[in-house]
């Protein structure tokens, strides 16, 4: 082959983990497909947060501004709540002084945004990522570098990084069938405009300012309420963690990131909780479900051409608040280990 080959590599799934790799991996004489089965049309509503490991890695290695661009807001700490609304610890954090960078929250759909549109930006000296929606994989082989997808194409690559999440399609020509297991939480997550917050729940409010950048946190009848502002302060994210066997819904069938749940059955789950903090659950239109799983350590990540990361190859709870930033980890790894491949003869 001559040198001016490129250097082939297709990303499947296009979300964090995805988006990152593809950011990671741009370089001259490469060319990037990124293979993501939704449509990138539904926004999914909930909050994301990048520990300082990763805000550092995208603000001093990839020269992006997500706190501009993508509305981010630096968490100040973390407060503990009672059901009375008192604070019983407050844990304020100096990431910044300690760690070279900040804990930044974003809505999850304005840092995706963000993070696509640098992938697919001409403003560099390297080939812009090519995004294919509607693209889900069928099949892998790993020797070769092969994936079918779902309607029959067949596609190519030096290098196939399987960036499709917990439920990974690619996973298995690297491991075989892998079934994730239940944790024996799920979790409810709403997301509602903090100026309604304010006129409808006032007394919430006054426990609990939703407009403070912190992380706020309710633990209560074995159950967990995270919560905290997003988009410059503008909308307020919560996050009720319940056991599976206090449920009053199936748990077991939510599985999507993007499962609907049953208001009245929430409530129901909670009715042990104050009226000031239920009260909030009522003013969301867009209820979300899912059961969290996990997946024991696997003996490698890579086989052939293939190579896994994020949830396919780590999955991490949102009680660990790591999950994105791993992933993100993950893709400045790939890059710095391919850091000087452009063109690369396959007969050698």
């Amino acid at each position: 082959m001559s040198s001016s080959t490129p250097f082939r590599i297709i990303i499947c799934g296009g979300g964090i983990a995805g988006m990152s790799a593809a950011i990671a991996l741009r370089a001259p004489g490469r060319e990037i497909t990124v293979l993501e089965q939704s449509r990138l049309a539904s926004e999914i509503g909930a909050t994301i947060s990048l520990q300082p490991n990763a805000s550092r890695i995208l603000q001093q290695e990839w020269k992006l501004d997500p706190i501009s661009e993508a509305r981010g807001m630096v968490d100040r700490g973390f407060r503990i709540f009672n059901t009375d609304g008192e604070v019983v610890r407050n844990l304020p954090l100096t990431s910044k002084s300690e760690y070279g960078g900040d804990r930044i929250m974003y809505h999850r759909q304005d840092l995706h945004s963000y993070l696509q549109r640098a992938a697919i930006s001409e403003d560099q000296e390297s080939p812009a990522v090519t995004i294919r929606t509607s693209s889900r994989v069928r099949a892998c082989d790993a020797t070769i570098g092969t994936l079918t997808l779902e309607g029959g194409d067949k596609l190519s690559a030096d290098l196939i990084v399987a960036a499709d999440g917990i439920h990974s399609i690619v996973r298995q020509c690297v491991l075989g069938e892998v079934t994730p297991k239940p944790t024996g939480l799920s979790a409810y997550r709403l997301m509602i405009p903090i100026e309604v917050l304010e006129k409808e729940a006032p007394e919430f409010c006054g426990k609990i300012s939703p407009r403070q950048p912190f992380t706020s946190m309710v633990m209560a009848h074995d159950c967990r309420l995270i919560m905290g502002p997003a988009r410059e302060g503008s909308v307020y994210s919560i996050v009720a963690l319940v056991p599976d066997d206090r449920m009053n819904e199936d748990a077991d069938s939510k599985q999507s990131w993007v499962s609907r749940g049953d208001l009245g059955r929430m409530l129901s789950t909670f009715e042990a909780f104050p009226e000031w903090m239920t009260a909030v659950f009522k003013l969301t239109d867009d209820l979300g479900l899912w059961q969290l799983r996990d997946l024991d350590p696997f003996k490698t990540w890579t086989k052939g051409r293939v190579i896994l990361i994020g949830d396919a190859a780590h999955a991490m709870l949102p009680t660990q608040g790591q999950g994105a930033s791993q992933a993100v980890e993950d893709a400045e790894a790939l890059g710095a280990y391919f850091d000087g491949f452009a063109a690369i003869d396959l007969e050698s």
